[in-house]
Formats: structure tokens, C-alpha cells, sequence
């Protein structure tokens, strides 16, 4: 999804076994105390103090993309989501996304990576289960079709919940962003809306989408906010963070907005409620909860998880550091205030002209020790080789990871 210096064909070489010797756990650290906004319960600040490059899950990526038994199946993507379903399974979401098939080295040229071929099917989502461990099956792509010519769908977050408030049966909502074809800098696509899309279980068949909030009428493409980037459930409430546009422009990063929708009716509009600055209110009032500006503020890609009373976020760093640095904000309410950036890290990178971005948490792969996983995909910042450079190396185009270990210390 997109960021700071975000190409919708993004690449990320093959790092893997030669950092995981290098490169050191991650820890969040906590400083003094602060108040729960909404609550008043004292919860203790985090940073990032140390992190992990996690070769096993890159790996597992690497080889699920690369296996020649595939002809139509996933091979690289960016954007990438996850949930845990009921059975067990993680499924995987992902936005603009390469299918066909992947031929070992050397390539044509003789490089000497596993490649595809140019003609290789690109689409713009698509979703992969994984078992056990291991990824199995691609769901047939695009999961999301186009909902009208020159629009496109992205998803980002989603969470199984019931179908209706008290249902037994169980749904899995998936939000959407709706993005329109644009002229420069909209080389990305224009925000156009969020919807929520609902699938049965297990069999995972998409059964509806609908639109929750159309952002079409709003006159600057910056200001648009779409919602979805993470979300997280407390108290009977999912709260669903979204984000601008305002790195299109120059000066300034993006803001990050913050809705909440009751258990079980995501997918009903009339539900959303969104954070005007003082309280939940109709959309045409949403507030910031974290402005964008010149030393602060998100991508439009960020994550947000609760460590312990704390709510930490991760982005990319504002200013040219957002080309290759994650850093994080703390809250003790996911309204804020929020407090940062802490200090940063850099996940390894390709050499070349290439951006990280979009940082996501996958909670879903928390382990005893509060493992926390996080992913991050890579930009290719020369777009008019972009298709080449993809191709010619099909690991410049999947998600990598890194962990984080949480230090609690008394609290």
C-alpha cells in the first residue's frame, strides 16, 4: 500500500541468509509513565530498542513464490495483511500482486536469481492460505475485482467477527481501499473510498462488499482519508485507523485518523464512528489522532498494536529518512496523544535505488515471550525500470520481516 516514496511494482532482494547472522533482537523499551485518556490507568511508554531480521518466514515467502509445481499462484506481492481464521489457518492478503510462473537461475541475461518471465499476469489483490506454518494455496486472483474501469481494489486490514451482533456464525470482514487511475503525482492511483468486503468461513467466499465511506466528493485527492491500514479490537469496539494522502505532496507527511465500529457490524456504515478531536462523531468531522507535518506523522501505510495498557505504532520515519527507517509512536488510548517518534531502525535493504515501506504487525504470529512480527516491503524508486528489475529478480517483490521482543519491565 502506498508510502512515502511507494512504486506499485516494489522490489526487495534477497537479503535473507546473509542478515540473520548479522542483525540483533528487537525489544520495546519502556520510559516514564503517562495517562490513559479515555480510561485514566497509568500505562508505560515504548520504543524501539533493538530488532531481529526473521530469515525462516522471508524464507518460507521465497520458497512458496519460487516453487515450480505452480503455474498460476501467487510468485510476489506487496501490501501484505494477515489474520488468523478459526480453523487455525493465516490467511495472507496482499494488494498489486505478480502470478504465473518462476524459473530458476540463470536468467536471461545469465543473472543469477530465480526469474519470471515479462508477460507474467499482474493483478491488483489476492490472498494466500497458510497451514501449519506453511503457505498452501492461492485463492483465486483477484479475490476483489475492479469495481469499476480505472478503479481498483487494495485490502489491507481484517478480522473475523460475528456476522451480526450475538451471531454464533462467524464472518471474516476484510477492508478495502478504492483507488482511481490518476495523472502524476497520482502515478499510484487517487483515494477514492473504503469498503468492507465479508466472506463465509471456512470456505472463504466473498459474499459482499460495501461501501462505508466514499471519499469522491471530497475536492483535495490529499485530504481524502481511507481507512483500514490496521485496526484492533477492545471492549466490544473495533477501532480501525486510516490514513491520507498528504505525502503526495511535498512538506509534509500524512495524518492518521482513527474510526470505531461495534463488534459484528463492520460492514454496516451507519455504525462508523469517527474521532472528531473530543468525541465519536459523523464522518465529515473526523480529527486527526496524529497530524502529519514535517517531523511527525504517518505513512499511509502504518500499523498499530497494544502492548500490555500501551498502544504502539509503526511507520516510517517522516522526512528522507521514510525512505529506509522505521520508527514508532506510543499512546495510553488509541485516540492518543500519541508520542514520538522514538528512535528508529533500518531493515535490511537491496542495493539500488529502493524505499522500505509499509510496515505491518502480524500479531497473529505472537509466541510465548511476546514475539511480535513485523513486515515491510520495498520500493523500487525507478519506475521506468520497475517491470524489468521485478522480473529479472523475483525476490525484489516480497514481503520481508523482522521481530520484535517486547521488554516489560516492573510496571
Amino acid at each position: 500500500m502506498p508510502d512515502d516514496a511507494r512504486a506499485r511494482r516494489r522490489t526487495a532482494t534477497g537479503v535473507g541468509l546473509l542478515l540473520t547472522l548479522v542483525l540483533a533482537a528487537v525489544l520495546l523499551s519502556a520510559l516514564p509513565a503517562d495517562q490513559h485518556r479515555e480510561g485514566g490507568a497509568a500505562c508505560p511508554p515504548r520504543t524501539i530498542a533493538s530488532w531481529a531480521y526473521d530469515g525462516a518466514l522471508t524464507g518460507e515467502f521465497a520458497r512458496y513464490g519460487d516453487d515450480p509445481a505452480r503455474a498460476d499462484d501467487w510468485t510476489g506481492g506487496d501490501g501484505t495483511h494477515s489474520v488468523r481464521l478459526p480453523d487455525g489457518r493465516l490467511l495472507w492478503l496482499f494488494s498489486d500482486t505478480y502470478l504465473g510462473q518462476v524459473h530458476g537461475p540463470p536468467g536471461p541475461s545469465g543473472e543469477p536469481h530465480p526469474w519470471r518471465d515479462g508477460s507474467a499476469p499482474l493483478v491488483r489483490n489476492s490472498a494466500v492460505v497458510m497451514d501449519r506454518g506453511r503457505l498452501a494455496a492461492t485463492l483465486p486472483a483477484p479475490l476483489f475485482p475492479d469495481p469499476a474501469p480505472q478503479q481498483w481494489r487494495w485490502p489491507v486490514a481484517a478480522r473475523v467477527e460475528p456476522r451480526s451482533p450475538g451471531s454464533a456464525e462467524r464472518v471474516l470482514r476484510v477492508l478495502l481501499w478504492v483507488r482511481t487511475a490518476g495523472p502524476y503525482p497520482w502515478i499510484y492511483g487517487v483515494p477514492a473510498a473504503t469498503e468492507v468486503a465479508t466472506l463465509s468461513l471456512p470456505d472463504l467466499r466473498v459474499e459482499s462488499v460495501v461501501r462505508v465511506l466514499d471519499q469522491q466528493p471530497v475536492p483535495d485527492p490529499t485530504r481524502r482519508v481511507l481507512f483500514g491500514t490496521t485496526l484492533l479490537a477492545r471492549g466490544g469496539w473495533t477501532y480501525v485507523f486510516g490514513g491520507d494522502d498528504g505525502q503526495a505532496t511535498a512538506g509534509r507527511t500524512a495524518s492518521a485518523y482513527l474510526a470505531r465500529v461495534p463488534e459484528g457490524r463492520l460492514a454496516e456504515p451507519a455504525a462508523w464512528r469517527y474521532w472528531d478531536g473530543s468525541g465519536w462523531a459523523a464522518a465529515a468531522r473526523a480529527r486527526p489522532v496524529l497530524g502529519g507535518g514535517r517531523r511527525t506523522g504517518v505513512g499511509s501505510a502504518f500499523s498499530v498494536v497494544r502492548d500490555g495498557r500501551t498502544y504502539v505504532l509503526f511507520t516510517m520515519a517522516p522526512g528522507a529518512r521514510g525512505l529506509t527507517t522505521i520508527t514508532s509512536y506510543w499512546a495510553c488510548s488509541p485516540t492518543g496523544p500519541w508520542h514520538g517518534p522514538g528512535r528508529g531502525f533500518a531493515p535490511p535493504l537491496p542495493g539500488g535505488q529502493v524505499a522500505a515501506y509499509n510496515p505491518q504487525a502480524h500479531p497473529a504470529l505472537g509466541t510465548a515471550g511476546g514475539r511480535l512480527v513485523l513486515s515491510y516491503d520495498v520500493n523500487w524508486l525507478e519506475t521506468t525500470t520497475a517491470s524489468a528489475g521485478l522480473s529479472g529478480n523475483v525476490d525484489r517483490y516480497r514481503p520481508r520481516f523482522v521481530t520484535l521482543r517486547p521488554a516489560r519491565p516492573a510496571e
